[in-house]
């Protein structure tokens, strides 16, 4: 589907799908049984541009609007969505946060490393205790002199164990979002360790840590917009990120689209290819007609971007539908390969277990369609 693409968007979404086919595709179950993407991908990554799509060339970006983001997302996500990730936090959460509000020697320190490859982000929002209602974190910064002391810890936290710097949202003040201020924190600060998650039932490629603060020290050119303004940041890099999460949903619904019709047209049973069976191609063809929807609510989210226009509510209902659509479609492939497809030796297994998180981070299901419903009526129902 090319609706609205110019010849500057088929030029990168020709490039990703190459840069798929050959870094990650080949490797993808090797790195999932390990626990471990190969590292060098991230300096692969800088070089072909996608940690800098939609940063200005000025700081290092390679530019381009969030269409062509969606698109080489979408591909990373047909790939591995544990390399998705990897791209999704670094530059859609926290390159794009500095951009937006950093200070100009954050923007000077931090953009060209992140946008080159040099240096990995992590956002560090999550904590123990507290996921959706992120406006509640206990994690505390405290006023020493012309800086500030962080103590607390964050979890499920993508590339924290290999990021050189993170967003780190922490307690400033009052209870309550009004009292949350952002950091960026190199993560060689003393008192900032972090420990690798293990045991995960998706995306067990990704770098994915518990973060810990204990007195850790920095400066007030360490803030992130303004004192006390912090969750204004990580609202709007969340409105962003589910974007991403749905680019990278309909690369996984797309994939085991794609592994689905090919496995049918060479499945043979009952004297003919299984996909010459009613039953077989009607879940292949709910399959092309969910990811299609899909695509088509995320790529509405970008273009709202590049016009200016609001797109929180939009983002949510491309959120919403693309992660439960990723869940639907690789059900349906798990079913279309039968015994096969519960081996992970075929694609369709692992799209399944890394499709289920997306309907969880950056906003579970339930939390999108409260966020909906409170746009359509104007009421908060949290």
């Amino acid at each position: 589907m090319d609706l609205g693409l110019t010849a500057d968007h088929v030029q990168l979404r020709d490039v990703a799908r190459d840069f798929v086919d050959t870094e990650v595709v080949p490797h993808a179950i090797a790195w999932d049984r390990a626990e471990s993407v190969d590292r060098a991908i991230v300096g692969k990554l800088g070089k072909v541009g996608f940690l800098g799509l939609t940063i200005p060339e000025e700081y290092g970006g390679s530019g381009m609007d969030h269409l062509a983001y969606c698109l080489a997302l979408e591909e990373l996500g047909r790939g591995d969505s544990a390399v998705r990730g990897l791209v999704s936090v670094s530059l859609g959460l926290v390159a794009k946060s500095l951009l937006a509000y950093g200070s100009p020697e954050l923007k000077a320190a931090w953009l060209p490393k992140l946008c080159s490859g040099d240096a990995l982000a992590c956002f560090a929002l999550t904590e123990p205790d507290t996921g959706s209602d992120a406006g509640n974190l206990a994690t505390r910064a405290t006023r020493d002199g012309n800086g500030w002391v962080l103590n607390g810890s964050k979890m499920f936290i993508t590339n924290g164990t290999w990021a050189d710097v993170a967003l780190v949202f922490a307690r400033t003040g009052e209870p309550g979002p009004r009292g949350v201020t952002a950091f960026a924190v190199p993560t060689s600060t003393p008192g900032f360790t972090r420990r690798e998650v293990h045991g995960k039932l998706g995306l067990r490629g990704q770098p994915t840590a518990e973060l810990l603060f204990e007195d850790v020290r920095v400066g007030d050119d360490a803030v992130v917009g303004d004192v006390g303004r912090g969750f204004t940041v990580a609202m709007s890099a969340l409105d962003k990120g589910r974007m991403s999460v749905a680019a990278g949903c309909v690369g996984i619904a797309r994939g085991a689209l794609e592994a689905s019709i090919r496995y049918a047209g060479e499945r043979t049973q009952f004297g003919k290819p299984i996909a010459g069976h009613q039953l077989v191609q009607e879940m292949l063809a709910d399959a092309a007609v969910t990811t299609d929807a899909a695509r088509l609510m995320t790529w509405r989210v970008a273009d709202l971007i590049d016009r200016g226009q609001p797109f929180g509510t939009e983002a949510s209902m491309a959120k919403l539908f693309a992660s439960e659509a990723a869940v639907k479609v690789a059900d349906l492939a798990v079913q279309v390969f039968g015994g096969y497809g519960y081996l992970d030796e075929y694609p369709v297994s692992k799209y399944l277990r890394d499709a289920r998180v997306m309907t969880l981070y950056e906003g579970t299901s339930q939390i999108q369609k409260l966020l909906i419903g409170r746009a359509l009526t104007g009421l908060n129902a949290f």
